[in-house]
């Protein structure tokens, strides 16, 4: 378990500071929810072509790899079914910390193909997987003070297998992971609200979501983290791998739409402004997040 210091937090932390490529940014998620990869379905021929793309962007942008061509394979059953998934993974060394990490993640499989229908996952998760790029691009100009691993997994909607086998069989000990930063289905809101979830488990990350205004454009909040299965949002993605093991995390997502798992989950149907903010806010977090002591 790692525990965090809070210290001397600013009261405003203002997203107009974070920038990126916009168009690039919506560009991915374009892209990534397009037929062409076919639902991006653990191990099928676009989920393989989706692996492609993210080792592509990151080898682009000059991201080294956290294991050999980023590329860390596994296999599961699921359903009676085996699976082969790739975990795609980079790193960052940071400026002043590099021993301690802070994993940024998405996972970029979907729902495949079901009785002749594509289903994209444009916001689950497309969306997720593209702001990953777009840290990446902010951390050319504003270097991470800790190290930082970007994980996009496979094996999500199966049972959260990519992240379960990371955990596992981690490429650094986990006791030198400090915090999840994990981002699953940040386009669209139609209440206009992103949230925040895993502040009820740790009062530092708590008072850091909390203790600043971060946008005046969407609204920012806590919850999702107890009360029923479907309220409770502590084992709905990624993240949760983490939380069993004792990691915390910030999960950052949106309610169900009409669209979750639905075919129906198409680029044309995410809300860009939304998106774009939703990504800024994120980074300017983990940028409170990059301030603190962790011991």
């Amino acid at each position: 378990m790692c525990f965090l210091s809070f210290q001397n937090q600013a009261q405003k932390a203002n997203p107009k500071n974070i920038q990126f490529n916009e168009t690039e940014l919506l560009q991915h998620i374009k892209t990534l929810s397009s037929d062409a990869f076919e639902g991006r379905r653990t191990g099928t021929r676009g989920g393989l072509k989706a692996v492609k793309y993210i080792v592509d962007q990151f080898s682009t942008l000059q991201i080294s790899p956290l294991i050999a061509n980023y590329e860390q394979s596994f296999s599961f059953s699921s359903e009676g079914k085996h699976y082969d998934g790739k975990n795609v993974l980079g790193v960052i060394k940071g400026t002043l910390h590099p021993e301690k990490y802070i994993v940024i993640s998405a996972h970029f499989d979907h729902e495949g193909i079901k009785d002749g229908q594509i289903y994209n996952g444009a916001d689950d998760d497309a969306s997720g997987v593209s702001a990953l790029f777009a840290f990446v691009e902010y951390f050319k100009t504003h270097p991470p003070k800790h190290s930082v691993i970007l994980a996009a997994f496979d094996g999500e909607e199966l049972g959260l297998e990519g992240s379960k086998y990371y955990v596992n069989h981690s490429i650094v000990p986990l006791k030198q992971i400090i915090v999840n930063f994990n981002m699953d289905m940040i386009s669209r809101s139609d209440k206009n609200e992103l949230f925040a979830v895993g502040t009820i488990h740790n009062e530092t990350l708590k008072k850091v979501v909390t203790s600043h205004e971060y946008s005046n454009k969407i609204s920012f909040l806590t919850g999702h983290d107890e009360g029923s299965r479907d309220e409770n949002w502590t084992y709905a993605s990624d993240h949760a791998s983490f939380h069993k093991k004792g990691i915390p995390f910030l999960y950052f997502g949106v309610e169900d739409h009409k669209d979750y798992h639905e075919p129906t989950d198409d680029y044309e149907n995410i809300q860009p402004k939304f998106y774009v903010e939703a990504v800024k806010v994120i980074i300017c977090v983990f940028e409170e997040i990059d301030t603190l002591n962790f011991n």
